[in-house]
């Protein structure tokens, strides 16, 4: 009776025993959802390997529940919210959706202001740390990165000027590149990514303006043929921000071996390798262009110039808002310059 009540007593006692809990509660499934489509480069190249490296580095504590393409409900710009709640866990989006809503990373949406998107989403990263650490205060941050050059690509005329660009209905992605729209002589249509498809086959807009990589998966190859480049040894017509983000209590409550892996794939460096990932498939969206027949015009440094002219009240308008924000705007769009020339 004796030697029953002691092996009774170990059996409870292993079953309850704190290691045996801890291992239990180690393990985690994270809902991760954006509005990128199953077949894009961000989806196959980015987020899928992102979080395949994060189960591998956890021994499979940490595995995902991926939904691509809004399958989990809502719009694109209600992706921050959906974090911020702990509707889903984990998402990717377009800082710019929610137009005015994360004011100073908008500095690196200003006309030719970034070089490539591997150094501008290190300087993206280290500037949010150093001068707005409480922009995305409401989640845990994981990554912020830029895409690669964008340019124009068009159903109607190949764009070689600004002239070129009056009465045409450009889409643009977010507030201040809508603004660079607009001064250039073109009305400006902000629309989410998605929406660019059925909108150039109706006509709603003649152009949109997005990078190479994602030109294949919303078939802008077909719908808009006349594409035009910026030199390759300026500064990029423009870029847009991204935030990879997790709900914070989510966050605050995984085991510290679980929050050690996310910290492993989070911040500077991961943030780069998103940028550099999503230029690097920039080549294959241009080369498909052109083989669906794409005209592809690489304006002259001089063709460039009056596009550059344009741009530079936009620079000062940002700086005059920031400032009646109560920020130093001059001294954040230097500091975002100096980043960007640092890692560059």
């Amino acid at each position: 009776m004796k030697r029953r009540s002691l092996i009774q007593g170990a059996a409870a006692a292993m079953l309850g025993a704190p290691g045996l809990a801890a291992i239990a509660q180690q393990t985690v499934t994270l809902k991760f959802h954006t509005f990128m489509a199953p077949q894009s480069n961000v989806w196959l190249t980015m987020h899928k390997p992102w979080m395949a490296k994060v189960e591998k580095e956890s021994n499979g504590r940490i595995k995902f529940e991926a939904y691509p393409a809004m399958q989990l409900g809502g719009t694109p710009v209600q992706l921050y919210d959906q974090a911020r709640d702990g509707v889903v866990d984990v998402i990717w989006t377009v800082c710019g959706s929610t137009a005015g809503r994360f004011p100073r990373v908008e500095v690196f949406e200003l006309p030719f202001i970034m070089t490539n998107a591997e150094a501008t989403s290190k300087a993206y990263w280290d500037y949010v740390q150093t001068n707005a650490p409480d922009e995305f205060k409401e989640t845990q941050t994981l990554a912020l990165h830029v895409h690669g050059p964008g340019l124009f690509h068009s159903a109607k005329k190949l764009i070689k000027s600004p002239a070129d660009l009056r009465g045409m209905k450009v889409r643009g992605p977010t507030r201040q590149i809508t603004k660079l729209l607009g001064a250039l002589g073109a009305t400006p249509v902000g629309m989410p990514l998605p929406g660019i498809p059925d909108a150039l086959s109706k006509g709603t807009i003649d152009a949109c303006v997005i990078p190479w990589e994602v030109v294949p998966s919303i078939k802008v190859d077909e719908l808009a043929r006349q594409h035009t480049e910026f030199p390759s040894n300026q500064r990029a017509l423009y870029t847009t921000t991204f935030v990879m983000a997790m709900n914070k209590p989510k966050y605050e409550g995984l085991s510290a071996e679980n929050k050690k892996v996310i910290d492993a794939n989070s911040g500077r460096e991961t943030s780069a390798w998103l940028g550099k990932t999503q230029q690097g498939n920039d080549g294959n969206g241009r080369k498909v262009s052109l083989d669906h027949g794409g005209t592809i015009y690489t304006l002259t440094d001089a063709e460039a110039e009056p596009f550059h002219k344009v741009g530079k009240p936009i620079d000062d308008e940002w700086v005059a808002d920031m400032d009646k924000r109560g920020h130093d705007g001059r001294k954040l769009l230097e500091s975002a310059r100096s980043l960007i020339t640092k890692y560059t």
